[in-house]
């Protein structure tokens, strides 16, 4: 005899997804009075080592699942069940190092000051640990053959639980896969990119595999990316994210919105892009995002303006999107687009305009011309990254008074974490945690 289980669930500022579990049959009493949660928590890094915390021993706080972010799934004889939710204070508050309420506060940033909503959708990639069983595979029908099963019951899981599976497929590397799934309005799209990697790694252990979303497991390889669409919808649902008349088809607002996450985007990378390893990804020549610039159908670009495949204007404005491609699997997808959403917001109430396309390497130009033309090379490790991060204070106050020092002190745990290993061996360490 077993008891049933429900995961009350959170991903927190390591992206590591953590909690607490409880009868089911209390549910609904948990819905409202959750389940107790520690201040400190928030400085348990991705190796569970706690960083300098200024909360110490003090404090509770209180852990809410959402039944609107709620994932289930039997495999053989074992049923997985948890919950997404909010930490709050005791009086109900929104806790100031909650990604989730980190992320709804952009939202409403977004709504306040443009009027409209984010529709969003996170596209994953990862592997399997175990030794490819045929090599040469990249995007290969024997390589998806192998995995065949798992792909199908990830996606049959997915769709259970209302995720809109769009495609899956044996992308470039050893063992390596992409599953994508469709859009989905406000924090819901970052509930289902949780929900998604969890479901992910329990279908593959269960099928006797195991998945990792790590940044990159070989540098002499490809790396692991999270690309982050983005459109925008009004209050009557209408899309405003396109203008056939405007920059790459971009309307105003998608320009505004463009130019923010652009300038700030050395600022914001160590949300993003969060792990030591994260900038052995971030280079050029690796499909990845190297420079602040903005590509139309160019996956070196940092941001990308996506293709269509309608020819009417009422089916483009529906699909139009841009595509934020400086991000990976160590970031929690609420802080991440969070992140993102505060700097495209501050693009639009600035009045900013993005930058033309980039239409050659990057790399190949000298740091003046660089400079000259409105362009950065982007932190090349994480160190330089929370200092670009710590350094401007309007990205720090898009997070609140203590967010930063609170953040920094994390990460540098993290760092000194794997300070003595070589390269390889950090690959391990964050393959093994992710």
């Amino acid at each position: 005899m077993t008891l049933p289980l429900i995961f009350a669930a959170i991903s927190d500022v390591a992206g590591k997804v953590r909690g607490k579990a409880f009868p089911a049959d209390q549910l609904e009493k948990r819905l409202v009075r959750g389940v107790g949660w520690t201040p400190t928590n928030v400085q348990i890094t991705c190796f569970d080592i706690i960083a300098d915390s200024p909360f110490g021993a003090l404090g509770d706080l209180l852990l809410i699942p959402d039944a609107n972010a709620e994932a289930r799934a039997t495999f053989g004889d074992v049923t997985e069940h948890f919950l997404m939710g909010d930490v709050v204070t005791l009086d109900g508050d929104p806790w100031a190092f909650c990604t989730r309420a980190i992320l709804k506060s952009a939202l409403k940033r977004l709504h306040d000051v443009a009027g409209v909503h984010l529709i969003s959708a996170f596209e994953h990639e990862f592997q399997l640990k175990s030794p490819p069983a045929v090599e040469n595979q990249g995007y290969g029908r024997e390589g998806f053959e192998i995995q065949r099963k798992l792909c199908e019951v990830l996606m049959a899981t997915l769709a259970e639980n209302g995720l809109e599976p769009d495609s899956i497929m044996k992308e470039f590397g050893p063992n390596q896969y992409e599953v994508v799934i469709g859009p989905a309005k406000g924090v819901r799209s970052a509930d289902a990119a949780v929900i998604l990697r969890e479901l992910t790694r329990s279908a593959a252990r269960h099928l006797g595999e195991a998945a990792t979303f790590t940044p990159i497991r070989d540098v002499a390889s490809v790396g692991n990316g999270v690309h982050i669409h983005m459109s925008f919808v009004d209050d009557a649902g209408e899309p405003v994210t396109f203008d056939a008349s405007g920059p790459c088809g971009m309307s105003r607002l998608t320009d505004g919105f463009a130019a923010g996450v652009l300038k700030y985007l050395p600022n914001i990378l160590a949300l993003t892009a969060p792990s030591v390893v994260s900038y052995e990804r971030l280079t050029p020549h690796r499909w990845s995002a190297a420079y602040n610039n903005l590509g139309f159908r160019d996956r070196e670009a940092s941001l990308r303006v996506c293709p269509v495949t309608a020819k009417d204007p009422a089916s483009i404005a529906r699909q139009f999107n841009i595509e934020y491609r400086a991000a990976d699997a160590a970031a929690s997808p609420y802080l991440a687009l969070a992140a993102v959403v505060h700097a495209g917001v501050q693009g639009i109430e600035d009045g900013l305009k993005a930058p033309a396309p980039t239409e050659e390497d990057l790399s190949l130009l000298s740091a003046d011309d660089l400079t000259a033309r409105g362009f950065v090379r982007l932190p090349e490790t994480l160190e330089a990254a929370l200092e670009a991060f710590q350094a401007d204070t309007t990205v720090t106050g898009w997070f609140g008074p203590d967010f930063a020092s609170v953040y920094a002190a994390h990460k540098a745990a993290e760092i000194d974490a794997v300070k003595d290993m070589d390269t390889a061996q950090k690959c391990a360490a964050y393959e093994g945690t992710y």
